[in-house]
């Protein structure tokens, strides 16, 4: 019976082990920064797989050492141990080198990482300024060279490719922002800036989330990075830069007079129109956005109807209230006025 407990003891690390490696390999997806989609994520994954490999050299290391010793002193007392013997002056050796032998090493693979990150900013990087508010992002767009500006919210299109600078503050509490497939995370400091940069490698919408408790709804600060080719980022800097398009029709220009003379114009600007209200989300071209209420519905117009009249349902504590202003064909004229704003 008791040569049977060692083989059972390795029987269950190499179960440990496995489980561990084949949770890991099942890492992916638009939440994952083992899944990279940029130059930054992929250094950032490789130093993990790195640390996971090394982590797991360790781990067998000293279970071997552990069995070996239980096997060798089983039948001695605490009190027989001698570390002054060649086997427990190798585990006490070994226990002390190889540590610090690992930490070096990836010490020095994260300085290579480190040195491999632009230390200077290229004059190709497309440069946002993001500020973080509860709970949503506000997103501008600049190009320094010619002044050309956009305002948008909660949604991010970078061009492939092309080096991205996104310059981020807070409007309120800390939160932190981070896209795990294309960077790493990082604070929004109250009365401070920091930035942090990327270059996408392939197309795709890259889910962001809040990082940083910020509040009740924390978990529904959400965003998404579009990263798709550069004609097709041109042509979506030109349309969010323009204003919005006036109404085709009678019923939606009535819909647009009753957001624009209505509560809507007073948190919310539409450009093009005379609502100019700075509190809440620009609203100039939301029907062009892929998901409402800072990720938390699918944008289209039955959840703009209901964010209209329960956001306080939908999101509790937010600072848009439930606009039970409007009957119901016109709320169901003012949805359909906002998502069709592209």
């Amino acid at each position: 019976m008791r040569s049977s407990s060692p083989l059972r003891s390795r029987v269950a690390a190499v179960i440990r082990a496995s489980a561990v490696t084949v949770t890991l390999t099942g890492c992916h997806g638009v939440m994952s920064a083992l899944d990279p989609a940029s130059h930054e994520s992929g250094m950032i994954a490789s130093i993990t797989w790195w640390l996971v490999g090394a982590s797991a050299v360790i781990y067998a290391v000293v279970c071997a050492a552990m069995v070996a010793a239980i096997s060798r002193h089983r039948d001695r007392s605490a009190s027989s141990v001698d570390l002054s013997a060649p086997s427990e002056r190798m585990i006490v050796w070994y226990g002390a080198i190889i540590p610090g032998v690992v930490l070096v090493a990836l010490f020095v693979l994260t300085l290579t990482a480190m040195h491999r990150y632009p230390a200077t900013i290229s004059r190709r990087a497309v440069t946002y300024h993001v500020t973080a508010h509860q709970w949503w992002w506000d997103v501008s767009w600049i190009d320094a060279s010619s002044g050309r500006a956009m305002h948008s919210a909660n949604e991010i299109h970078v061009p492939v490719g092309a080096p991205v600078r996104i310059i981020l503050t807070t409007d309120d509490v800390i939160h932190t922002f981070w896209v795990p497939q294309l960077q790493g995370k990082i604070d929004l400091i109250p009365g401070d800036t920091t930035e942090i940069r990327f270059t996408a490698l392939h197309s795709g919408a890259y889910r962001g989330q809040c990082a940083e408790f910020c509040g009740v709804q924390h978990a529904h600060m959400a965003f998404v990075v579009v990263a798709e080719p550069a004609d097709s980022f041109a042509n979506w800097i030109a349309s969010e830069e323009a204003p919005a398009a006036m109404p085709s029709d009678s019923a939606r220009l009535v819909a647009q007079q009753l957001v624009v003379n209505g509560p809507c114009a007073t948190c919310h600007t539409i450009r093009g129109t005379s609502a100019s209200g700075a509190i809440g989300p620009d609203l100039t071209h939301i029907g062009s956005r892929r998901m409402l209420a800072a990720g938390e519905l699918p944008n289209n117009i039955g959840t703009m109807e209901a964010w209209i009249a329960n956001a306080q349902s939908l999101k509790p504590g937010v600072a848009m209230p439930s606009m039970r202003v409007f009957s119901g064909g016109q709320l169901r004229a003012v949805a359909a006025y906002l998502e069709g704003l592209r």
